[in-house]
């Protein structure tokens, strides 16, 4: 199924029921007065999280929702059913926006939230409302009111502990595959990423968070050039970003110039994204030797005068990956602490290719 992270959809709330005029019609009751029912209100337009739903593809072949509309009233005081309710289920990570307004409805961040979107028609009122000491036989009632009508546009942004950022062919999915049950295509071609991955990395029985993989980044990317601007925004839920780089490019790049021309777009795109937490990780450390590694590393740390924690890795061989793992659940779990605090909290930034 294609990823879609954006759609307009049309949300109607069911009309509310008429109420009736009516009079008690019994053999040898004279005179038996109104008895006119109220009529049932409209259902109401609901969306919902689902954990199980990661795109908004299905919104592309269904636009126009409709929840059911009140019955009207009947004789003998009956009230008229109300319609019911309509749930439209989306992605974790959704946000709602009321499109003519671009006023932000809600966020749907955990898996069951229900936010009301259209409210459904009050009821009309029977003539039986409308009974005094002064009208003893009314002939009036009401109609329903109207359902509420909105047009809708969802944008999805993926909910991720942890963001991957690269270069396309940095080994960005490599990685994810490697730490997570993901699957991702790996090809050695660029944009083999087409759309966000996500990945549970479970550290124990207890404790796990969630990775995501975005399309690799070019030059550009901060206003339109390639994949990755369509999904910037998915990063900026994350609470740290691994910046992957590939420190033995098959085309001969420049790593150092890699990772700032990321760093650039970063900035452009977004303040808040460009000052997130992010670690630096050394990829395809197997594809060196080891007297070149070192230097190798050297170089990338001093020209980008990088002051965070920095690891070699080779997601290929899952050397250093294990690691990164811990490291990152340590991070998390002390979120609000700087690294290398006395809290429990022990970054190593100085991993090399070797073992955990």
């Amino acid at each position: 199924m294609r990823f879609v992270d954006e759609v307009t959809i049309k949300t109607i709330a069911g009309d509310g029921g008429n109420g009736v005029v009516h009079f008690r019609r019994e053999k040898y009751i004279p005179r038996g007065g109104p008895d006119g029912g109220d009529g049932g209100d409209g259902g109401s337009v609901y969306l919902v999280g689902d954990n199980n739903l990661n795109t908004l593809a299905d919104f592309r072949h269904v636009r126009t929702y409709t929840a059911e509309s009140g019955k009207k009233g009947q004789g003998r005081q009956m009230t008229g059913k109300s319609g019911e309710d309509l749930e439209i289920h989306v992605p974790v990570g959704t946000l709602i926006y009321d499109d003519e307004t671009r006023e932000l409805i809600g966020d749907i961040t955990e898996a069951q939230q229900k936010i009301l979107v259209a409210q459904g028609g009050f009821h009309g009122l029977g003539n039986t409302r409308f009974k005094s000491s002064t009208n003893r036989a009314p002939r009036k009632c009401t109609p329903g009111s109207p359902g509420e009508r909105r047009e809708l546009r969802l944008e999805l942004k993926v909910l991720a502990d942890v963001g991957l950022l690269g270069m396309p062919n940095a080994g960005k999915s490599t990685f994810i595959r490697a730490v997570s049950s993901a699957r991702p295509k790996v090809a050695n071609y660029p944009f083999t990423t087409l759309y966000p991955n996500l990945g549970v990395v479970r550290v124990d029985e207890t404790r796990s968070f969630v990775v995501a993989d975005i399309p690799g980044l070019i030059e550009g990317a901060s206003t339109g050039a390639g994949l990755g601007i369509q999904f910037l925004k998915h990063l900026s839920r994350t609470r740290l970003l691994l910046h992957i780089l590939d420190i033995a490019p098959f085309d001969d790049s420049n790593p150092i110039d890699d990772a700032k021309k990321i760093l650039a777009e970063l900035e452009k795109y977004s303040d808040e994204l460009a000052s997130k937490q992010r670690w630096l990780v050394l990829n395809k450390a197997d594809l060196l030797p080891e007297q070149d590694l070192s230097q190798r590393r050297k170089e990338i740390t001093d020209a980008l005068d990088w002051k965070g924690p920095v690891y070699t890795i080779s997601a290929l061989g899952k050397t250093g990956i294990q690691q990164v793992v811990y490291d990152i659940m340590n991070y998390l779990t002390h979120e609000h602490e700087e690294p290398g605090q006395d809290s429990g909290l022990e970054l190593d930034e100085n991993t090399d290719d070797g073992q955990d």
